[in-house]
């Protein structure tokens, strides 16, 4: 049995097979899967399981150097922005919610979430361990 908290299956599965520069994206309910990215929906009901929750998981398991938010974010959902930001991740890059669609065309994979708060969306690129 594991021992880390990530108990997904197809979250570890995807987290292990990641490389440096590697993305993944991890979104809200409503975020659309551009066609050829593979999808891991967790999405239960509206809210469940959230996406700060569910980024505070991958974060057991994930190295992270650098991540994504769409520059709306901090404009029409604060709170979800500054919890966000008091996670300390590395690397914060901002830009708009059009162009932030356009980056999830190249992700490894999609997480969706029941997270149902406007533009709570992150994308993760990995870093190195060592």
């Amino acid at each position: 049995m594991k021992k880390t908290p990530l108990l997904n299956i197809a979250l570890s599965q995807l987290i292990a097979s990641l490389g440096h520069g590697d993305a993944i994206v991890i979104g809200d309910a409503g975020l659309p899967v551009p066609p050829g990215v593979p999808l891991i929906d967790l999405a239960l009901t509206r809210g469940i399981p959230g996406l700060l929750d569910t980024l505070r998981a991958i974060l057991t398991e994930m190295q992270v150097e650098q991540h994504v938010l769409a520059s709306e974010l901090a404009l029409h959902s604060p709170a979800m922005a500054s919890a966000i930001a008091a996670l300390d991740l590395p690397g914060r890059l901002t830009m708009s919610h059009a162009d932030f669609k356009q980056t999830t065309r190249s992700a490894r994979a999609i997480v969706r979430t029941g997270e149902c708060t406007p533009y709570a969306n992150i994308v993760l690129v990995a870093g190195v361990a060592f």
